[in-house]
Parts: structure tokens; C-alpha cells; sequence
């Protein structure tokens, strides 16, 4: 886990040239995907809830790690979900209400590919809400983040970095290919187009919202494999520490090393 001390070009300090040869990660990836699956239900039996937050750069791979997770979770624990712009009714309402009511229950999981920090980053740079807004906004993640916490959830928070020439060629390889091209989110080409701009979003909303009950951990998506077991590697720490803190109880599940 990367934490975040600084918004001095944070991001620029990542190594992104981390990989994993393909033996080592087929390797390691059915045990982390059994160790999850176990501790999943562990949390299911001790009442524990958790959410997975997913953020990161378009065409960061952040939909697939998010499929690639879910293939053998057990899918009537968790919940996905899927954010994009506010409806209009969701409009008249307070802005983090729509989050509100997606929490899990006790001891199951909510899965957020984007989330509430779409209005620190999306919002933000497309001047969608008001200055004013996007800056309480920081004030009102970190107290929802703390009353979930208080109330025995455990918040995972992800984002995917990736480079700009990465991004750049990503989204062009996808504007190649038919299905791709269908399904690309055009909210990809408008973080492309304002890099600059959204990567000052993206450094003070990981400075801001950096917590001890809600901390970050930057995954380093320009290789995919090197990501899938980091993101395995930290949620699996995280579900272990959580359900240490509920249970009292240490877990011991077998694991692998860590990809370096």
C-alpha cells in the first residue's frame, strides 16, 4: 500500500515499469482467488461489511479488474455498482444520498466501479458542479467515509495509474476494434484531452482524502497482470486486518510472496 504524503507531482514518483512474467502469475492468481473467496465468506459469517472502491485514469483497465474480481466472489454477497453522471431525480437530492442508500448490509460486499470521488475529478475538471461544491465536497467523502467506518464497515479504496502515453495508446487501439469502440466510456477521451488538468484533480483528491479508516492504494495498471495480484494482494491484507478487528481472531490463510 502507497500512502499518500504529498501533492507535489505524487503521481509522477510511481514506478510504473512494475511487471510480472506470466509463470509467476499464473502461479499466484488461484490461491489469491481462493484466499478472497474464504475470506469473503468469513465476512459474510462475522457481519462484516465492506466496500471496494475502484477508481483510476480511462482506459486504466479498471472495468476488467473489476470483472476479473467478481468471477469467483460469491455473487449473492456482493453488489456492483456502476457509476456515472446523476440522474435528474437523484439531482434534487443530496449529493452523496445515491451513495447512501448502495451500502452494504452487514457482512456483505458493494463493489464501486467509480464512485462518490467522480465529484472531486469528473465534476471538477468539466466544471460540472461549482467550485464551492467540488471543495466541501473533500470535507463530505471524508465524513462519510468515517461514518461508515464507525459503524463497522471496511472501506478498500483502489486507484489504477497508468501513463498518459499508455492512456493515449489504449484508447486508440479500442477505436480500432468494433466492440471496443461501442463500448468505450467517452468520459476516457475527455481525461486524454485535460490530462493536466485531471491529474491536479486526481493528486489533491489522493492527498485529501488519504485516511487512516479509508486509505489509498495506488496500483500500478501499465502491466495487467502486475495489477490484478497487487490489487488481490491489498484487499486480501485489508479483509484480513478488518476481520482481525471484528473477530478478535488472527487469520492464517497460506500466501504466496508479494509482487515487487
Amino acid at each position: 500500500m502507497i500512502k499518500v504524503d504529498s501533492p507535489d507531482r505524487m503521481l509522477e514518483k510511481i514506478d510504473l515499469s512494475r511487471t510480472l512474467a506470466e509463470p509467476e502469475y499464473k502461479k499466484k492468481i488461484p490461491l489469491l482467488r481462493a484466499q478472497l473467496y474464504s475470506l469473503q465468506r468469513q465476512c459474510w459469517d462475522a457481519r462484516l461489511p465492506v466496500i471496494l472502491v475502484f477508481e483510476g485514469w480511462g482506459a486504466s483497465g479498471r472495468g476488467d479488474m473489476v470483472n476479473f474480481l467478481t468471477q469467483n466472489l460469491e455473487p449473492r454477497v456482493f453488489r456492483l455498482h456502476m457509476i456515472s453522471a446523476p440522474r435528474t431525480y437523484e439531482l434534487s437530492m443530496p449529493w452523496l444520498w445515491r451513495f447512501w442508500v448502495k451500502a452494504p448490509n452487514y457482512g456483505e460486499m458493494a463493489i464501486f466501479d467509480q464512485s462518490w470521488y467522480r465529484r472531486v475529478l469528473i465534476d471538477r475538471v468539466e466544471k460540472a458542479v461549482k467550485r464551492l461544491q467540488w471543495q466541501q465536497a473533500f470535507e463530505d467523502i471524508n465524513d462519510f467515509e468515517r461514518a461508515l467506518y464507525d459503524d463497522g464497515t471496511l472501506i478498500v479504496k483502489f486507484f489504477l495509474h497508468i501513463g498518459k502515453a499508455t492512456q493515449e495508446r489504449r484508447i486508440r487501439k479500442q477505436g480500432k476494434d468494433p466492440i471496443s469502440k461501442m463500448m468505450r466510456d467517452p468520459e476516457d477521451r475527455l481525461q486524454l484531452k485535460k490530462h493536466k488538468d485531471y491529474s491536479r484533480a486526481v493528486e489533491e483528491m489522493l492527498m485529501r482524502t488519504e485516511t487512516e479508516w479509508a486509505p489509498w492504494t495506488i496500483v500500478e495498471a501499465e502491466d495487467p497482470r502486475f495489477a490484478r495480484v497487487k490489487m488481490f494482494e491489498a484487499a486480501i491484507a485489508s479483509l484480513e486486518k478488518g476481520l482481525e478487528a471484528k473477530t478478535g481472531k488472527k487469520q492464517a490463510a497460506p500466501r504466496e510472496g508479494k509482487a515487487k
